[in-house]
């Protein structure tokens, strides 16, 4: 067996879609990144690729890299899943924290659950995300952006 961890934030910006967990939310800001930054998929690509001793996400799609341009990150999590897949391992378990004063996290965990599994070709079982609020402290305490932690357990 294999854990691994990850971790991304990002700050928000003007003019740019708020997806997490490969759902799209209603939100006046988005999130700023080299892809479609997707703080949790970020977060759990980089567990998974930890697990497996296979780097970073930014070793394997890096931001100076134009074939990554506003990529869709469930795309870059179904490329992960196949290199996983590859080294013979499996993935048992993701475990998801995201850390955002706004907005409420609840009503989009069980959709953001379906799509991480749809890609991993996992039960939804297999997946728990969970938020927090950073009790109005730091970046994500003023509301500047949002942060995510997650870990994974491949064998």
């Amino acid at each position: 067996m294999r854990i691994g961890i990850g971790y991304d934030s990002h700050r928000f910006v003007a003019g740019r879609k708020f997806i997490i967990g490969g759902i799209e939310i209603k939100h006046p800001m988005g999130l700023l990144g080299h892809s479609d930054a997707d703080v949790l998929v970020h977060a759990i690509i980089d567990a998974l690729l930890g697990a497996a001793g296979l780097g970073d996400i930014g070793i394997h799609f890096p931001d100076n890299d134009r074939q990554w341009k506003d990529a869709s990150s469930l795309d870059l999590l179904k490329r992960v899943k196949e290199k996983i897949l590859s080294t013979g391992l499996q993935i048992q378990w993701i475990d998801a924290v995201i850390i955002a004063e706004q907005p409420k996290i609840a009503p989009y965990r069980d959709a953001m659950r379906s799509s991480i599994a749809s890609v991993l070709g996992i039960d939804k079982e297999k997946i728990n995300i969970k938020a927090k609020t950073n009790e109005g402290m730091g970046f994500v305490g003023r509301g500047e952006g949002i942060a995510a932690q997650a870990v994974c357990l491949l064998a």
